[in-house]
């Protein structure tokens, strides 16, 4: 990909310092620039290298003085990052390069697939399903009976996406993600045995939302398990049985909802964080990394740390005092032997 200075500023609604002309074929890291990328600069501890930078074009912002001259060619953008969001996008668009259908993939005569979408080597759409335009579905991607996907969506290497599940607009599925696998659902029998129940429901997931790689979501027993617009899910994530989660909400990676719990809008959930069944998560609701959530939270807006989870504020003001439990042992110890002493 060839792109000019001229371009990139319409691109990205910039102003153009320098070479209009000055032509880039990939980003790089501004410590790490080389001649033909583009980088950018928003962190001020990285300004040494904007005056000796290799890049044939500088990303900076609108009201960037420089103290030096600067001889790469300049596009100044009211909001760097921003911006770096769109030119990565731009840069790193990996969609099979010829549309179309391999002769290596395994199309069921009733799917539907919808105009300007690849399809990649032994990808399976199986009965009645319909994959919609503009979709790029890599190689060994296995899409079951009666699924339902949107347009412009990508399914990379590997994904996986059980019967009668749903797929909105726009949205990103990594590496061998598994959508609508059965819930971890069994009922103890009298002799200690436990017997299978029936997984019967199916996964919805609204647009733009984007899954990243080997995370789980899990049918519902009956009803959906639901992921609502625009929420995003990290890496290695396991989302139960009619869970549902709101709009525009963030999970880090090695989170896990077990069943039946209902998280809100806007929530962001950090890594290795576990929410137990039956609860209720309010909008805004944040949860900090490896933090346990045990029961229902009542009020928006908060903030939550450790096991079980508290308020953050609250959890700190222990974790001070807890940290200092050893030396109050030690000096509760020597005032009792005084104590014994006097006595």
């Amino acid at each position: 990909m060839q792109i000019t200075a001229k371009q990139l500023a319409k691109l990205l609604n910039g102003t153009v310092e320098g070479n209009p002309d000055a032509t880039v074929h990939a980003a790089s890291k501004i410590e790490e620039s080389q001649e033909g990328t583009i980088c950018f600069f928003a962190n001020p501890k990285y300004e040494a290298y904007v005056y000796n930078t290799k890049a044939t074009i500088l990303l900076v912002a609108d009201d960037f003085q420089p103290s030096q001259a600067i001889s790469t060619t300049l596009i100044r953008v009211k909001d760097v990052y921003a911006s770096v969001a769109i030119l990565l996008e731009q840069f790193g668009n990996r969609q099979i390069a010829d549309v179309g259908i391999s002769e290596k993939s395994s199309i069921h005569e009733s799917a539907k697939v919808g105009e300007q979408t690849s399809i990649g080597d032994f990808t399976i759409l199986s009965k009645n399903s319909r994959v919609g335009a503009n979709c790029t579905i890599y190689p060994q991607v296995f899409i079951g009976d009666n699924v339902q996907i949107g347009d412009n969506v990508i399914l990379y290497p590997g994904v996986k996406i059980h019967h009668d599940c749903q797929i909105g607009n726009n949205c990103i599925l990594h590496s061998n993600v598994v959508i609508g696998g059965d819930g971890f659902g069994f009922a103890s029998q009298e002799d200690g045995s436990y017997k299978k129940i029936a997984q019967i429901g199916n996964v919805i997931i609204e647009d733009d939302v984007e899954i990243g790689s080997n995370t789980t979501v899990d049918r519902a027993t009956m009803g959906s398990t639901i992921i609502h617009k625009g929420t995003k899910l990290d890496n290695l994530i396991m989302i139960a049985h009619n869970v549902e989660i709101g709009q525009n909400t963030v999970l880090a990676a090695q989170a896990g909802v077990a069943g039946s719990t209902k998280i809100g809008d806007n929530v962001v959930v950090g890594g290795q964080a576990g929410i137990v069944g039956h609860l209720k998560i309010p909008n805004g609701t944040k949860i900090q990394a490896q933090s346990g959530v045990t029961k229902s939270v009542r009020k928006e807006n908060q903030a939550l740390y450790g096991y079980p989870a508290i308020d953050y504020k609250t959890y700190l003001k222990a974790y001070a005092a807890f940290k200092n439990l050893p030396s109050l042992v030690k000096k509760i110890n020597e005032l009792e032997k005084k104590l014994k002493e006097i006595s």
